[in-house]
């Protein structure tokens, strides 16, 4: 089994490190990762400037490639390279994420849209994500993104993306596991104003994530709040089929 392994954090990042060791003792392992950190990238691609590639020293991958470009950027091309050297990929891991990917956050994520990338080139694909942007322990999510792989090796369909998150703590800390669908993701405060060196305002974000008391137990944030990890399926078909027959009725033509 041969397993592309990609982030938004870097290629550097601690993340990428302790997912490619804890999948290279069932896989074979490439990397393509961005040279330096692309969070919240979404799945924006480099349109209109080259895309610099170099391969590099990765420890426990059979090759790795620093890309100078987005998430996305590095699974298409990478799968090209690959490909052109006679390497056919099984499956697509982008992560480990700093920082949780939950609910509609989902939309912004470079390591989600990474992992959808594979989908788009027919390749099964899951994401990873520790929820803490300076996250400690990763045992839990290593061992999950293993369990996981050998359990739905051969039965996940290449449009469908798994979507994992763990949380910050010692694996023996972590509740269990529940199997979700997506939430809202809100903030508190989403803006930071301050004053630069020539006295003009900058915004940055900064924002607190809202606690919510009232969601069902199946949604992927109170899971998160609840101490659980969870596993929320994706897919990348973002029609609202429930109203196209409404709209058919709207006289929008008349």
């Amino acid at each position: 089994m041969k397993i592309l392994v990609t982030n938004d954090d870097g290629i550097r990042a601690e993340g990428i490190y302790q997912l490619v060791k804890a999948l290279s003792s069932v896989a074979e392992i490439y990397v393509s990762a961005p040279d330096v950190q692309r969070s919240a990238s979404g799945h924006s691609i480099s349109i209109g400037v080259p895309i610099k590639i170099e391969e590099v020293q990765f420890e426990n991958a059979k090759l790795a490639l620093e890309i100078n470009g987005t998430p996305a950027d590095c699974v298409k091309l990478g799968l090209k390279i690959l490909d052109n050297k006679g390497i056919q990929i099984d499956m697509v891991f982008s992560g480990i994420n700093h920082g949780g990917n939950l609910g509609t956050d989902t939309l912004y994520s470079g390591t989600v849209s990474a992992a959808i990338e594979g989908a788009f080139n027919g390749i099964p694909s899951i994401a990873v994500s520790v929820n803490d942007h300076f996250p400690t322990s990763f045992e839990y999510a290593c061992d999950l993104a293993v369990k996981t792989l050998k359990r739905v090796y051969g039965k996940l369909d290449s449009s469908t993306i798994l979507n994992i998150n763990v949380p910050n703590v010692p694996a023996e800390q972590v509740k269990g596991l529940k199997y979700t669908r997506l939430g809202k993701r809100e903030y508190n405060n989403w803006f930071r104003e301050e004053k630069n060196e020539a006295g003009n305002k900058e915004y940055w974000y900064a924002g607190v994530p809202v606690i919510y008391e009232d969601l069902p137990e199946d949604i992927d944030v109170r899971s998160m709040q609840d101490g659980y990890a969870s596993i929320t399926p994706l897919h990348y078909d973002l029609t609202s089929h429930k109203i196209i027959d409404a709209l058919k009725k709207w006289g929008i033509e008349e």
